[in-house]
């Protein structure tokens, strides 16, 4: 990995690596369908997209599926961090993993989405089912998440939407500040304060600062 690996928002390269991780998805569990989702799939990805991927698996491997993800995709690239939507962590037909990869820009995220067959047509299956719901979450990952997609809202020329992810990054981890527009200052704070919320998170915490520097002319 070089620091250019970081940066680099070739969408081929993105695509190569999608392609990847659905053979190997595909591979692990014979008679499961992996494919892209999203812009991806429809073809309207920009250089900042992340991956969307749905995995559907027969019903009776689901759970062991949803164990060996971590494995599956460390076979294709060492794995940052994973964390699963909280709203499905006890779903026992559908998970929602949220992966980052080492040496890849922050923006790449992998959103995979795990279901079993017999829900795999119902794309809004248990959200909003108390008893799918879980507690193991964190919320300073989850507002350095808002920080980077704030990053990316703004350089796409999306000014509200990096304002909405910013107040709620702010107010996920009880944070009592206030939004600016100063887009590079704001994101900034938002990172510090949930690498002082979190210190485990420190490490994301000063890759997002590094991300909103190395785009600071895009920010304003």
């Amino acid at each position: 990995m070089t620091e250019q690996d970081l940066w680099n928002l070739d969408p081929v390269r993105r695509g190569a690596l999608a392609q990847e991780l659905l053979r190997a998805l595909r591979s692990h569990c014979a008679g499961s369908r992996a494919e892209p989702r999203g812009s991806l799939a429809r073809g309207t990805a920009d250089a900042y997209s992340d991956i969307d991927l749905a995995w559907i698996v027969p019903d009776s491997r689901f759970d062991d599926c949803v164990a060996a993800v971590p494995g599956v995709l460390a076979a294709v690239r060492s794995v940052a961090s994973l964390r699963t939507d909280p709203d499905l962590q006890n779903s026992r037909k559908r998970r929602l993993l949220f992966v980052e990869f080492e040496g890849l820009p922050l923006f790449w995220r992998l959103d995979l989405d795990v279901f079993a067959r017999s829900v795999a047509g119902q794309p809004g299956y248990d959200q909003g089912n108390p008893a799918a719901r879980g507690d193991d979450w964190s919320r300073p990952a989850s507002a350095l998440a808002n920080a980077v997609g704030a990053v990316k809202s703004v350089l796409r020329g999306e000014p509200q939407a990096a304002r909405g992810l910013l107040e709620r990054g702010f107010a996920r981890i009880g944070a009592l500040d206030t939004v600016s527009g100063d887009w590079f200052a704001d994101i900034t704070r938002l990172a510090e304060a949930a690498a002082a919320a979190e210190p485990a998170r420190a490490p994301l915490a000063g890759r997002v600062m590094r991300l909103a520097q190395h785009h600071r002319a895009g920010l304003g």
